[in-house]
């Protein structure tokens, strides 16, 4: 925390300096206007990632003033805006980053928005166009969101189909193990499932959820000890949680 704030202050000396340093005239160019509007963005980045949302809306409308078309300032502002419930304005900054160009980072948060707000259709076809684009570095959590969006649409094959993919790209991604896991052991293709658990388990703290399918594993594999030390996890960490309940009822 220490050393975001500390970064920050830097942002805002590079931000008054970019801005003032060459008095008015720093805007009457292309170039100074260019500087202006990124340092605006990434100051307003800057507050948003440390979860400072309403200080993240002054700089990106400054942002906004000096270029109305600028992608990132809108999916930026459209972050804030998720984040603080306003959905109406977080589809509109969305749309209008959107209308920019193509933009697969901007298109897979729209995805991870319409997914978030119940809208599954409209996720999977940000995330499929988002997937298009061979050379993103996040292209595999990419697949993971098809992955996650598919099982809501009730495709099962398809969320393998995605999941598969988002694995082969990148193989420490711990929720894209722990799906695969858990669809494997639903289908009684066991020996994947726990294949993809014991990867999962390497990459990730447990979650109620990994381990009660850990429990339900181990007694596949007839492993009694691993079952019960599982089990007391479960007891100890989420003794309310509906998997424990489960726990209790298959016991």
């Amino acid at each position: 925390m220490i050393v975001r704030a500390v970064v920050l202050v830097v942002c805002c000396s590079l931000l008054t300096a970019c801005v003032s340093n060459s008095g008015s005239t720093s805007l009457r160019s292309s170039e100074g206007r260019s500087q202006a509007r990124d340092a605006y963005i990434q100051l307003g980045i800057g507050y948003l990632q440390q979860g400072i949302n309403e200080q993240a809306k002054e700089p990106l409308q400054k942002a906004l003033d000096i270029d109305p078309n600028s992608a990132d300032a809108h999916a930026a502002l459209a972050l804030v805006f998720q984040n603080e419930l306003e959905t109406d304005l977080a589809a509109q900054h969305f749309r209008k980053a959107l209308a920019q160009g193509k933009n697969t980072r901007i298109q897979n948060n729209y995805g991870g928005f319409l997914y978030e707000q119940g809208d599954y259709k409209g996720a999977y076809q940000q995330f499929s166009e988002a997937a298009e684009d061979t050379m993103y570095v996040g292209r595999s959590r990419v697949f993971e969101n098809l992955g996650l969006t598919a099982l809501r649409l009730q495709d099962e094959d398809l969320a393998i189909e995605h999941l598969e993919r988002s694995l082969r790209l990148n193989p420490r991604q711990p929720r894209a193990l722990l799906e695969m896991a858990s669809l494997l052991y639903e289908r009684r293709e066991y020996v994947p499932a726990k294949k993809n658990y014991e990867l999962f388990v390497q990459q990730s703290e447990h979650s109620a959820r990994s381990l009660l399918l850990g429990v339900r594993l181990a007694r596949i594999f007839q492993d009694r000890n691993q079952a019960a030390s599982l089990g007391l996890q479960l007891k100890r960490l989420y003794p309310a949680s509906a998997e424990y309940t489960e726990y209790q009822s298959e016991q």
